[in-house]
């Protein structure tokens, strides 16, 4: 994926707002507002998901038995 410009992005995203906002009553304003606040969450919960399920792939498998709780013999 080509390098994403934050400045360019967030100075279109604030456009796309306000092109939005312009003919938009409060109430539908909100709505919108609001919806588009799930979305976000919503995207970030899967990516987050995602990103925790390929770190776990990457693990080699953990023992059953916990190295704390391993109790060595004495010797005799």
């Amino acid at each position: 994926m080509k390098q994403i410009n934050a400045c360019r992005l967030t100075a279109a995203v604030t456009a796309a707002a306000n092109l939005l906002a312009k003919d938009l009553p409060d109430g539908e304003l909100n709505l919108m507002g609001a919806v588009f606040t799930q979305l976000g969450d919503t995207l970030t919960t899967i990516a987050a998901v995602r990103e925790l399920n390929s770190q776990l792939q990457e693990q080699p498998p953990s023992s059953t038995v916990s190295e704390s709780t391993k109790t060595e013999k004495p010797s005799e």
